[in-house]
């Protein structure tokens, strides 16, 4: 009978047996941060210029101003009372509610009529994705084209004429959130079907054989289980709305007049056409402070509705 002679200190069994040299301790201990080195350099790349902007917003930094000094809070008092300041306020306000519940309710609509398994369906979930493969500048160039009162394909189809402009005063903001809806209503309707097929059959099958109607089944079942895939989806959508800017520039610019002059657009408008880069930062820093309040009490809505549908909280 043999036995194996005990192992020396700073050697494992498998080196010994394999023959594969031991990991230094040194090497072991940078390992952790070698791992968290990129999530480290996304955070300093995103927490820097923040940082910055934030600062700008605490100067009098402008193209006329060749050195900037600290005016504390003017910038936020000058901002708050511009009557331009609420006014993009409540076009973004407007624009998001209205694109983030137009969104919600054809998505849901969508992605019901998707989960139906059939040969149409499933050509039509493949084609469903591609204004999502679309950039929103693209989108909003090709849109453009087609509100166009003379030649504008929409017109013609509708048989508006040539004397409805979709771009007008009266109708801009509408047309901007038709375009925003047309780009992400798919975005909506694949999380929300994928809610929809995650959820357990046995309730629905039991439903059937009990004699529930469908219509029972979607309001008492299936409403509240995917009830947090919606909010998930609404979550998103509502943040971008808020930070909306490409397409809705590129079809109208902020106009006519301030019909579509979103809190992104006069910062823009600020920092870019102005040159006055600490009003363009205190209208962002406002932006952020709005979406990050937001955000704040949705995410705790989308908590209780998760704990709501796993049966934790009544």
């Amino acid at each position: 009978m043999t036995t194996s002679a005990p192992a020396r200190p700073g050697h494992t069994g498998a080196a010994e047996s394999g023959g594969a040299r031991a990991v230094p301790a040194w090497r072991r201990g940078m390992r952790p941060y070698v791992l968290s080195l990129p999530a480290v350099l996304i955070i300093v790349g995103i927490l820097y210029p923040f940082g910055l902007g934030v600062y700008y917003a605490f100067l009098n930094y402008a193209a006329v101003v060749p050195e900037p000094v600290l005016v504390g809070l003017r910038n936020f008092g000058t901002v708050l009372s511009d009557p331009a300041f609420w006014a993009s306020v409540r076009v973004t306000l407007v624009y998001a509610v209205a694109a983030t519940a137009a969104e919600t309710v054809l998505g849901i609509g969508i992605a019901l009529l998707l989960n139906r398994s059939s040969l149409v369906g499933r050509v039509f979930e493949r084609v469903l994705i591609l204004p999502l493969m679309i950039a929103p500048v693209i989108a909003g160039v090709l849109w453009k084209l087609m509100f166009n009162p003379q030649f504008g394909v929409l017109n013609h189809v509708l048989g508006l004429g040539s004397t409805f402009d979709w771009l007008s005063d009266t109708h801009a903001l509408i047309s901007v959130v038709l375009v925003d809806v047309w780009i992400f209503t798919p975005f909506v309707a694949v999380l929300v079907l994928a809610g929809i097929r995650s959820l357990p059959k046995e309730p629905f099958e039991a439903s059937a054989v009990d004699g529930a109607g469908w219509f029972y089944m979607f309001r008492r079942l299936m409403l509240p289980m995917m009830w947090p895939y919606i909010l998930v989806a609404v979550i998103f959508r509502f943040m971008d709305c808020l930070k909306i800017f490409d397409h809705v520039f590129v079809l109208t610019a902020g106009g006519p007049g301030d019909a579509t002059r979103t809190l992104q657009i006069n910062a823009y408008q600020n920092s870019i056409i102005n040159f006055n880069y600490s009003l363009g930062s205190t209208y962002m820093f406002l932006l952020w402070a709005l979406v990050f309040l937001t955000a704040r009490y949705l995410v705790s809505v989308l908590a209780k509705a998760q704990r709501r549908a796993a049966g934790s909280e009544v």
